[in-house]
C-alpha cells in the first residue's frame, strides 16, 4: 500500500445526494399521498398498528416509495432490508430469506424486503418470493412505475396489496426543498442558498412531480452559484443548466407510453388539435422514436379519416418520408403539421368497420366460391365448365353500368361499407346509393325478350 492508497482509505466519505440525505425520519414529514398517509387513512393507520403486510407501491419516480417502505420499518421496529431487481436474482433472493429467517428465530424481528423496481423481475423471479410471503417470513414491498397488473404476477400480486402514490404537486416539491434549503445538519443551510419562490417553482415544474429530480437540481444549482460574501443566489440561468431538460415519465415499452398515444389518438378523434399537438410534442419530447410517432398517424388517417378525406393518408405518408429525409429535429415539424391536419380532417371510420366486417365473413364463414361468371377462363376446358359465362364487360354498356352479381350466393345483397355524411364520404355515399338503386331496378327489370325462331 502506497502513501495514496493510505490517504485515500482515510479520507471521510463523500456526501450522500441530497436527496438522500433529507429524507424523511418521521410519517409526519412525509410531504403528499395524503390520501394514504393522512390521519385515519388505511396505510398510515396500519404502520402505525405494526400491521406489516406485503404490498405493491406502484406511482411515478420520486413520489416517495423508497421513502415510505425506510418509514414503515422504522416505525413498526422491522429490520429494512433494500434489494434491487436490476442488481439482483434468485440466488440473492434465497440469501435475504436465509437471513430473515434467522432474524425472525433469534430476534423475533421481521424482515421488510424492499424491491425497487420490482416490474424489472421476470415472472420465475417474482415466483421465487411467494412461498417466503406466504408464510410471513419477510414483508414484501415493491416498488414499481409500471402498471402492476401488466408487470407483476397474478399469484405474488394476489398476496399483496397495491397502494397507488401520487405525482408530487408543484407546491409538494416546493416545500420539500424550502425544507431542504432551511436545514443545517443534512440540508444546504450551511451554504447559505438565496433561491427566490420564482426560481423554486421553476424547478418543481422542470422536475415534473419528482422530488428526488428537483432536489438533485436545487443541489447543482446551489452548488454553480457564485460564493458571495453572505449567500449563493441562485439564477435561472444556473437553474437551466443544472436541469439540461425537463424530466418527463415516460417508458417506451411502458404503461405511460400506451397512455399517451391513447391521448393523442383520442385527442385527434375528437378534432382536438391543440391537444393532439401537445400530446404529440410530449411523446417526442420523452425520447419516443419519431418514426413510430409518424405510424400511428398514418393508421389514424386510414382508420378515423378513411374517405372522408383521402389526402390525409397521402399527407402522413409524406410527413413520414420528410422525417426520414431531414431526421430530428427539423423533419419532425412535418410530424406536427400532418398532426395538425388529420385533427381538422372530416372523420369517418367507415372503411375501418367495412374492413372488420368482411374479415369476420372471411374468417367466420365458408370459403364461398368465386360465381363462375366473374371466373377467368384462359382454356378451353374452363370455358366449357361454364367459367366466364354471361360475364358482361362494363365498358360495353352506355354508361359502363352492367346489373350482375359479384358476391358468393351465400353473401348475396351482403353490405360493409356505409359511408358517413362527411367530406368526400357525402359524395361517395350519393354514388353508391345511387349504384345499388341501378341494381334494384336491374333485378325488377323483366328478362330480355328472346329471339323468335323460324
Amino acid at each position: 500500500m502506497d502513501l495514496f492508497d493510505h490517504a485515500a482509505s482515510s479520507a471521510p466519505p463523500p456526501p450522500g445526494p441530497l436527496a438522500d440525505r433529507v429524507r424523511p425520519r418521521a410519517l409526519d414529514d412525509v410531504v403528499g399521498q395524503e390520501h394514504l398517509l393522512g390521519p385515519g387513512r388505511v396505510l398510515r393507520s396500519a404502520i402505525e398498528r405494526g400491521d406489516l403486510h406485503s404490498m405493491i407501491l406502484w406511482g411515478p419516480p420520486g413520489s416517495g416509495k423508497t421513502t415510505l417502505a425506510s418509514l414503515m420499518a422504522h416505525v413498526a421496529g422491522a429490520r429494512f432490508v433494500a434489494f434491487s431487481a436490476v442488481l439482483s436474482g434468485v440466488k440473492e433472493i434465497r440469501q435475504v430469506v436465509a437471513e430473515a429467517e434467522a432474524e425472525r428465530g433469534r430476534r423475533r424481528q421481521r424482515t421488510i424486503l424492499f424491491v425497487d423496481e420490482i416490474h424489472r423481475f421476470n415472472r420465475g423471479q417474482q415466483d421465487a418470493f411467494l412461498p417466503h410471503v406466504e408464510k410471513g417470513t419477510i414483508v414484501l414491498v415493491g416498488a414499481t412505475t409500471e402498471n402492476p397488473s401488466f408487470e407483476v404476477n397474478s399469484a405474488l400480486l394476489s398476496r399483496c396489496r397495491v397502494y397507488v402514490l401520487r405525482a408530487l404537486t408543484e407546491d409538494d416539491l416546493v416545500a420539500i426543498m424550502r425544507r431542504a434549503l432551511a436545514d443545517g445538519e443534512r440540508g444546504l443551510a450551511t451554504l447559505a442558498p438565496e433561491v427566490s419562490d420564482e426560481a423554486l417553482r421553476l424547478i418543481a415544474r422542470l422536475a415534473n412531480g419528482d422530488a428526488r429530480s428537483a432536489l438533485n437540481i436545487l443541489e447543482l444549482a446551489v452548488q454553480m452559484a457564485p460564493a458571495a460574501a453572505e449567500h449563493r443566489a441562485v439564477s435561472e440561468a444556473a437553474i437551466r443548466e443544472a436541469a439540461q431538460r425537463k424530466t418527463l415519465l415516460y417508458d417506451k415499452s411502458g404503461e405511460e407510453h400506451y397512455n399517451l398515444i391513447s391521448a393523442l389518438h383520442k385527442s385527434l378523434r375528437d378534432s382536438d388539435a391543440d391537444a393532439a399537438l401537445y400530446w404529440m410534442t410530449r411523446m417526442l419530447d420523452s425520447g419516443e422514436d419519431p418514426l413510430y410517432v409518424a405510424r400511428r398517424l398514418v393508421r389514424f388517417a386510414s382508420e378515423d379519416i378513411g374517405n372522408a378525406d383521402p389526402q390525409a393518408l397521402t399527407l402522413t405518408l409524406a410527413a413520414k418520408e420528410a422525417y426520414d429525409f431531414l431526421g430530428s429535429p427539423e423533419g419532425e415539424l412535418a410530424l406536427a403539421q400532418a398532426t395538425l391536419y388529420l385533427a381538422l380532417a372530416p372523420k369517418s371510420n367507415a372503411a375501418y368497420v367495412a374492413f372488420n366486417e368482411a374479415k369476420a365473413d372471411v374468417q367466420d364463414r365458408p370459403a364461398e366460391p368465386v360465381p363462375l361468371h366473374i371466373r377467368n377462363a384462359p382454356t378451353g376446358l374452363m370455358r366449357d365448365l361454364g367459367y366466364g359465362s354471361g360475364y358482361q364487360y362494363a365498358h360495353d354498356a352506355p354508361d359502363a353500368h352492367v346489373n350482375q352479381e359479384h358476391l358468393p350466393e351465400a353473401l348475396r345483397d351482403r353490405r360493409y361499407y356505409r359511408p358517413v355524411d362527411r367530406g368526400l364520404e357525402t359524395e361517395l355515399a350519393r354514388r353508391l346509393a345511387e349504384w345499388q338503386a341501378r341494381r334494384i331496378r336491374g333485378r325488377q327489370a323483366p328478362p330480355p325478350t328472346p329471339p323468335r325462331s323460324g
